[in-house]
């Protein structure tokens, strides 16, 4: 049985309530329990966290003890060189996701310092960027 690491950054447990036109309705516990349904030959873990440190732990754990990770660094990802460095430290792929198309917003979101580091980039797909991810992962 595969084991997946799905790690979402900050602001993302508010998701139901923060900016719905971009995010949607559900809340990603729920969107959580369907995965876990479509995927019943996975083995699917859940972490989030608002501290960026946090974040470089759970990716450092995760090495050698899944097979993937699902990643959403939130706004860390256009600031945080030291969550880039984690996923280029440890040997599990990395899948960096976004809920929205990055590239269709603010310009200083169209900076990742995870992406050249990632195994892969899933972006504007809403909260199926996470099944794309995870779908990816099964076939690696």
């Amino acid at each position: 049985m595969k084991k997946i690491l799905i790690i979402n950054g900050p602001n993302l447990n508010l998701l139901g309530k923060r900016e719905k036109s971009v995010y949607g309705e559900q809340k990603f516990e729920d969107y959580l329990e369907a995965l876990k349904k479509l995927f019943p030959e996975t083995n699917i873990s859940y972490f989030q966290s608002n501290i960026e440190g946090e974040l470089i732990d759970a990716l450092q754990n995760a090495d050698g003890q899944y097979h993937g990770v699902v990643l959403n660094a939130g706004g860390y990802t256009h600031t945080s060189v030291s969550i880039g460095d984690a996923v280029r430290a440890i040997s599990v792929p990395v899948i960096e996701v976004h809920i929205s198309n990055v590239y269709s917003r603010e310009a200083f979101r169209h900076i990742s310092y995870i992406t050249p580091a990632a195994s892969g980039l899933i972006a504007g797909f809403g909260l199926d960027s996470y099944r794309l991810a995870i779908e990816s992962l099964m076939i690696s």
